[in-house]
């Protein structure tokens, strides 16, 4: 195998990346139902303070034919060239905690040299968990809670979110390859597949974003902005609902796939991982408590 590290050039100048940090990753071209991955890394870029610390060669990495850069054509000459990219950024999340971020393109190419690398600078920052999320077209119905299957080698993640869990052959893609490698290594690692409605795999479903926010915030206790998502998550079932509403066919549809998810529910009870031993939820004066625990140990931290 050739040197991983020729795969990607680091940008640390002037840059403390703290040690510890869990490590979030989606990445774009494979099986990205309701658009969970493109929407979830690009919202958290657009809405999260970040600087990008390694950038991947697309030349090494990437098949052009397959995924062609976005050209800007004004009227009689090229105005931009969209270049894909694939990097690794230090974000901080809503209260201003960091974590590193590796988002862009899946590669095409070279995946054992590209989990290498992945390894390499997981390895160079002290990364203390890794969380990815993918979703996957399934035949289940939009008026029920997105599911998800995880994987990994955290139990207490599978044990209480965990909704599917088949022993199947499926296509894999490269974040497989890294799960099973980190798992070798013991690195606490949680993979999330999202299974979305099938008749809303091709549309951007921004409930999928929010349960992919979710699922990385109870693997990393990070704290994410979704108001704006669930906005326009409202506004998207509202459009679907009409549109169901107004075809019997597509209404037999889902009362079917909501039968058949309510019964397969009721034979596999999950419990909330927001939910205590005893089943109750916490009030929102004990989440308000905790979060105010929280940040005064931020503050005296900081003073130290």
């Amino acid at each position: 195998m050739q040197d991983p590290a020729e795969l990607f050039e680091l940008h640390l100048e002037g840059i403390e990346v703290p040690r510890g940090l869990p490590i979030v990753a989606g990445l774009t071209g494979f099986a990205d139902a309701g658009g969970a991955v493109s929407q979830v890394t690009q919202y958290m870029l657009d809405t999260l303070d970040h600087v990008e610390i390694a950038t991947f060669d697309a030349d090494i990495l990437l098949d052009y034919r397959a995924r062609r850069p976005v050209i800007l054509f004004e009227q009689d000459h090229i105005a931009d060239y969209r270049p894909a990219r694939l990097a690794l950024h230090l974000m901080r999340d809503e209260l201003h905690q960091p974590f590193l971020l590796l988002a862009g393109f899946e590669p095409d190419f070279r995946w054992e040299s590209f989990t290498a690398a992945v390894l390499q600078l997981i390895e160079r920052f002290g990364v203390a968990t890794a969380t990815w999320v993918q979703s996957i077209p399934m035949p289940v119905p939009h008026t029920r809670p997105i599911g998800v299957t995880v994987s990994g080698n955290r139990s207490e993640l599978v044990e209480s979110m965990s909704v599917w869990r088949p022993s199947t052959q499926a296509p894999g893609n490269a974040l497989h390859l890294v799960e099973y490698r980190l798992q070798v290594s013991d690195l606490p690692i949680a993979g999330f597949v999202l299974l979305v409605p099938h008749y809303l795999a091709d549309t951007e479903y921004p409930a999928v974003a929010i349960t992919a926010l979710e699922s990385i915030s109870a693997a990393t206790g990070l704290i994410f902005p979704t108001d704006r998502l669930r906005e326009e998550n409202r506004e998207f079932l509202s459009k679907v609902e009409e549109q169901v509403g107004s075809n019997a066919e597509l209404e037999r549809l889902v009362q079917t796939l909501e039968s058949r998810h309510d019964t397969y529910m009721e034979d596999n009870p999950l419990p909330s991982p927001l939910t205590g031993e005893n089943g109750d939820v916490p009030s929102a004066d004990a989440i308000a408590a905790e979060l105010e625990r929280f940040l005064a140990s931020r503050r005296h931290d900081d003073d130290r």
